[in-house]
């Protein structure tokens, strides 16, 4: 296991967070293209908080995460395409790779919104399984990739909280006002997750409207 734990700044961990997304949402278009990375960091979905990069912020950030192992580039053909490695890096699994990119892209979320939020990354069985990764990533010995977080008033769960860009700041709620966190998030989440249901049905009536077809073509 590895000890190494950088300090990314919130453009550096969003750039990073972007390239652990799209290999796994769109495999064939990774490694990604500076214009691919650059519309995936400023994305208005699916990130929390919403930024309007540019590309020499972008740069400046690759270049960072090039010193610290993080990432690299390579340059076939006419466009060069940046690539991550941060489980080999900082030697953790795939499945807490998938939490750690939720976290870098959508801020603090609880458990069970990290397992919905992180399904098109890896799908987890259940909550308790996602509960398992996260406590392992907070129990690293002198390099804890992720905090959970004193719970707020009326919230019901707590949420987590990424380290990869220095110790978090708890936040205090006003009080006399109890918030149920990240309920936005959740909505949108599930926006998201209907949207492609709705996709893979209209696909599945397609194939089936071509089956027939072909079976009345045959007889």
């Amino acid at each position: 296991m590895s000890d190494f734990h950088p300090v990314l700044s919130p453009v550096e961990a969003r750039v990073l967070g972007t390239l652990l997304e799209k290999q796994r949402t769109v495999p064939e278009t990774y490694p990604l293209s500076m214009n691919a990375l650059l519309a995936g960091c400023n994305q208005k979905t699916s990130r929390q908080p919403v930024m309007e990069l540019i590309e020499p912020d972008v740069l400046q950030a690759l270049n960072r995460l090039r010193e610290l192992g993080l990432v690299s580039s390579e340059s076939g053909g006419r466009v060069t395409r940046y690539a991550h490695h941060l489980e080999k890096t900082l030697g953790v699994p795939g499945q807490a790779a998938a939490l750690l990119t939720v976290l870098m892209l959508r801020g603090p979320l609880t458990a069970g919104e990290l397992r919905l939020n992180s399904e098109r990354l890896h799908r987890f069985a259940d909550i308790s399984s996602v509960e398992a990764f996260l406590e392992e990533l907070a129990s690293r010995p002198d390099d804890p990739l992720v905090v959970e977080l004193p719970r707020l008033p009326g919230a019901r769960e707590n949420r987590w909280m990424h380290c990869l860009s220095g110790a978090p700041e708890f936040e205090a709620a006003p009080p006399g006002r109890p918030v149920r966190a990240s309920s936005n998030q959740e909505v949108e989440a599930l926006g998201e997750r209907v949207t492609v249901l709705e996709s893979e049905v209209a696909s599945l009536k397609a194939l089936l409207a071509e089956l027939r077809s072909a079976s009345r073509a045959d007889n």
